[in-house]
């Protein structure tokens, strides 16, 4: 027969041990946790991500870095943080989205805190916008019932059939609660290349008359974009209650990369994949990328998208 002290102490240990391991901090360095409430951004790593892997985009950078930090430090928000980005295929929005996801949960977009939704993938029926809707309100109930730091993302807004993101209308507005659940903590991201154009209107106009890229402020884009957008039939934001009701916290401009950016993803590139950067591949990259206007070929009509690609034929070299 085992003596009591025998059995008192294996019951004591085998208690310690189910404590220490339940432990949040040993648990959660094993299995993904929510973040802890009250827990913030680390302001110099996204500072330092968006220097170093975000290129020619000081507007997205600035408005962004700002915005993020606020809201996380801000122990209690009115409303969920919605981030509307907009501009022409490879100038950076997915690239911003995902250093953003990444801040807020370290698994990024493999996190299952974090939700991308594809407007072509997950929303492609026009007839079914009723049933869109309705899916949409319940898995946005769901996650952040389990995280009420939960990311959304919502990739090719341009795309979407307009009023599908109208469900979301009421998970942006400034309530307290909906039916017991907080979504104040959330954030929300559009990509969308809707209001493309006009960004890059705006950047010709300021290059036309002499200024500088990096002279172009907020102010000259931002509602500019709203109504833009809110006016654009080929844009799930088409007549979106969301603009309407003021809910888009920011309308963030991605401007046309010149092709001095072009050659900074190509060395971003290069190093990447461990290559010494020779300026003699950048610029045998760069200058295949194809430019607009096309006399004065300013800036790249792809962004930095197809760099990937056209660095491979010259693996070799």
């Amino acid at each position: 027969a085992l003596e009591p002290l025998s059995v008192g102490l294996a019951i004591g240990v085998a208690s310690a041990l189910t404590g220490y391991l339940s432990h949040p901090r040993f648990y959660c360095s094993y299995v993904e946790c929510c973040p802890r409430a009250g827990q913030r951004l680390n302001a110099s790593a996204l500072k330092a991500q968006l220097d170093n892997r975000l290129f020619g985009q000081h507007l997205a950078k600035d408005v962004v870095l700002k915005a993020v930090l606020g809201f996380s430090n801000n122990p209690s928000p009115k409303k969920p943080l919605m981030l509307s980005l907009h501009g022409w295929a490879g100038t950076g929005k997915n690239f911003l989205s995902q250093i953003l996801a990444e801040q807020v949960h370290p698994a990024g977009l493999r996190s299952k805190f974090v939700h991308l939704f594809l407007a072509t993938l997950h929303f492609p029926h026009q007839d079914q916008v009723k049933l869109y809707k309705e899916q949409l309100q319940s898995w946005i109930r769901g996650n952040v019932s389990a995280c009420p730091s939960s990311v959304f993302i919502f990739d090719e807004m341009d795309k979407m059939h307009p009023g599908v993101i109208d469900a979301i209308k009421p998970f942006l507005d400034y309530y307290e609660e909906i039916d017991g659940v907080s979504y104040r903590k959330a954030i929300f991201i559009f990509l969308s290349n809707a209001g493309g154009d006009l960004i890059n209107k705006a950047a010709l106009d300021f290059w036309a008359s002499g200024k500088r890229r990096e002279d172009i402020q907020l102010k000259d884009l931002e509602s500019l974009l709203s109504v833009g957008v809110f006016n654009n039939k080929n844009s799930g934001l088409w007549h979106s209650s969301i603009i309407d009701r003021m809910l888009i916290d920011y309308f963030v401009p991605f401007l046309p990369l010149e092709q001095r950016h072009v050659k900074m993803c190509v060395r971003a590139e290069m190093t990447a994949r461990g290559y010494v950067v020779d300026e003699e591949i950048v610029q045998a990259v760069a200058d295949e990328m194809t430019y607009f206007p096309k006399e004065q070929r300013i800036y790249s009509d792809k962004g930095c998208k197809t760099v990937q690609a056209k660095l491979d034929i010259h693996e070799d070299l």
